[in-house]
């Protein structure tokens, strides 16, 4: 049992590793096992296989690690086409005076089918090749790769940085850095060993022609001296027969050539080879234009075939017109599927009970009534509400929230409530078909109504059938249509609540837009003098006095006076308002007026007794007689 329980498990890729390991040593057996035409014929059609796969595989990957193991495929091809190209080279050496069947059907069919039963031209074919294969693609691929493998060992300092970077501020978590780590050790090793691949496929071109010379060379001095050919005999037989295994060989080893260049060349692009070339290259529809304008060019010069030269000038026009057109759809069904996705997600988001959490700073809820007398007055009702909010932001200085308005079947028909923060401030009923007509104190006109207050302020008023405006306006009043009698209101709470409204997220979007020597100033301040909330309650002291605070840089002038000496918001304040003494008394002002209410003596010392000071002699609270007050 004890041994037993030493023995690993056989894993289930055991089986391939070991016919793997086989493969490579029958490729090696290949090398000085001689093999019948047969076995040959199997090998040669499995190496043009292979070679085919490798070129697909790079056509069609995204990015070039996703075939990392390219360097490795490229060895075993390479050597596999060499362990052949000897074992033709032997039957050829040894049985090529039979014949041009004498090496197997592949190169046989190869020399018929590429030669056309003429060696000369089967020669220069194969030179063709291998210049190609060699001087062309081989060697730019080598360059590629070379290029490639410097600038990515030199640039993984500096991507290993930024993922330290990302890492650092939070971007990505641990497992990602890793995978982003990992990636870029694989990137690096994949260029390096590419680098080196590109190796074999140089020395397999070099091996090609030092093979095929010594099979035409070798053979025909066999041919003449062991089996009694002309030298015209042996010349044709064995030219032929070497020619053929030397096609037979380097097409497959061109097809590798071009697969590894498509890899080395593909960079950072992503993606498949065709779909990133073909939409690159079909991405600029005046290129295509002035593409097939040449195309037409040529088909009218005199000399050229018209009929090529004018479909091709056809087809870049058609692509050219067709690219437009499918970029638009293109972006119209994107733009639909984002509109879906939003629409969505906003459902889910209404839907969800987090929402529900959620309060509105500022709501007017409608009665079933009122709702329905504004519905064809909507868009006004909308337009005006937004004058009020920029009337709000010029006069003291900050954006009131957005304010929504929404149908309320749980409150009665006639009536409107106004919300801030969800809890009701104020409701009233407004009169359908009515207007109002505010008298005070004074004489009310002499029409038929009913006596009731006006909302915002309080006063006298009288709810007047709307058919009888006329005859109060000619009496000198001025009747309110019910949209205004609301909106007054709901501006006046708006006014009496602005403190309650400037949020902390308001206060930090004013602080965001002041210029760069006030931020300067705020990061003197805080946190070393004062915190952003100390900030927020001094604001919220001045706007609870309806001080404008539109001048925001004054403020915090003032503030910064005193902040190192006073920590308390309310003497920030009061000190704040001595320094803005000119803006509010220009703020209340009437034609250059300042109206003033004196209390007299009495008062004065009355409201002095009531100040409570501490020991430094700093006011704490102020303490006055109910009865007095």
């Amino acid at each position: 049992m004890a041994i037993a329980a030493g023995v690993k498990p056989v894993e289930r890729n055991s089986a391939q590793d070991v016919g793997f390991a086989v493969g490579i040593v029958l490729i090696l057996t290949v090398l000085f096992l001689p093999l019948p035409a047969w076995m040959i014929d199997l090998g040669l059609a499995f190496s043009i296989a292979l070679s085919v796969l490798i070129l697909m595989v790079a056509l069609w990957i995204q990015k070039p690690l996703d075939f990392s193991a390219f360097p490795t495929v490229l060895l075993l091809a390479t050597l596999l086409r060499l362990s052949l190209n000897i074992a033709t080279t032997r039957l050829i050496l040894s049985d090529g005076h039979h014949g041009v069947d004498a090496a197997g059907h592949v190169i046989a069919g190869f020399a018929d089918f590429v030669m056309g039963g003429n060696f000369v031209i089967g020669t220069i074919v194969f030179v063709i090749l291998i210049t190609v294969n060699f001087l062309v693609i081989t060697k730019g691929a080598t360059r590629i790769a070379e290029v490639g493998a410097r600038f990515t060992l030199d640039a993984i300092p500096g991507k290993q940085m930024a993922i330290d970077a990302d890492l650092n501020a939070g971007l990505i978590d641990d497992k990602e850095a890793t995978r982003r780590r990992r990636e870029l050790e694989e990137e690096s090793a994949f260029f390096g060993s590419m680098d080196g691949a590109s190796k074999f496929v140089r020395g397999d071109a070099i091996a090609g022609i030092i093979i095929t010379a010594v099979n035409v060379f070798g053979g025909m001095v066999i041919g003449v001296t062991q089996y009694d050919l002309s030298v015209a005999q042996a010349g044709e037989v064995f030219t032929k027969l070497s020619v053929g295994d030397g096609l037979v060989t380097q097409i497959p080893a061109l097809i590798v050539s071009l697969a590894a260049g498509l890899l080395v060349s593909k960079g950072g692009t992503r993606g498949s080879a065709e779909k990133a070339i073909l939409s690159q290259l079909g991405n600029y529809p005046r290129a295509l234009l002035m593409a097939a304008s040449v195309m037409f060019m040529l088909a009218l010069a005199p000399g050229l075939p018209f009929l090529p030269f004018a479909t091709l000038g056809s087809v870049l026009g058609f692509v050219a017109y067709l690219v437009p057109r499918r970029r638009a759809e293109a972006k119209a069904l994107e733009d639909m599927r984002a509109k879906e996705a939003a629409d969505v997600a906003a459902d889910e988001v209404r839907q969800s009970v987090k929402e529900s959490l959620k309060t509105t700073e500022i709501e007017l809820c409608l009665g079933k009534q009122i709702s329905t007398a504004f519905l064809r007055q909507h868009n006004e009702l909308v337009q005006r509400v937004g004058k009020m909010r920029r009337n709000f932001a010029r006069q003291y200085g900050f954006i009131v929230p957005e304010i929504k308005l929404t149908d309320d079947l749980a409150i009665p028909p006639k009536t409107y409530q106004i919300k801030i923060h969800g809890t009701i401030v104020a409701s009233e009923e407004l009169r359908i078909g009515d207007v109002l007509v505010v008298v005070g104190d004074g004489p009310r006109p002499d029409v038929p109504g009913d006596e009731t207050r006006e909302p915002a302020f309080g006063m006298k008023a009288i709810w007047v059938p709307e058919t009888l405006s006329n005859n109060v306006k000619r009496e000198g009043y001025a009747p309110v249509d019910i949209m205004s009698v609301l909106l007054t209101h709901l501006r006046e709470v708006i006014r009496s609540n602005l403190s309650q409204l400037l949020s902390y997220k308001d206060m930090r979007t004013l602080l965001d837009r002041l210029e760069p020597e006030y931020k300067r100033l705020i990061e003197e301040m805080i946190p070393s003098q004062l915190s952003y909330s100390g900030l927020q309650a001094v604001l919220k002291l001045l706007l609870a006095e309806r001080v404008s605070i539109r001048n925001l840089h004054l403020v915090l002038e003032a503030i910064a006076e005193v902040a190192p000496h006073v920590r308390r918001a309310e003497q920030l304040a009061e000190h704040v308002r001595t320094r803005m003494a000119q803006q509010i008394c220009g703020d209340l002002a009437e034609n250059g007026s300042l109206k003033v209410l004196r209390l007299g003596n009495r008062w004065d010392l009355a409201f002095h007794q009531s100040l409570k000071r501490d020991a430094k002699g700093e006011v704490i609270e102020f303490d006055i007689d109910p009865r007095q007050i």
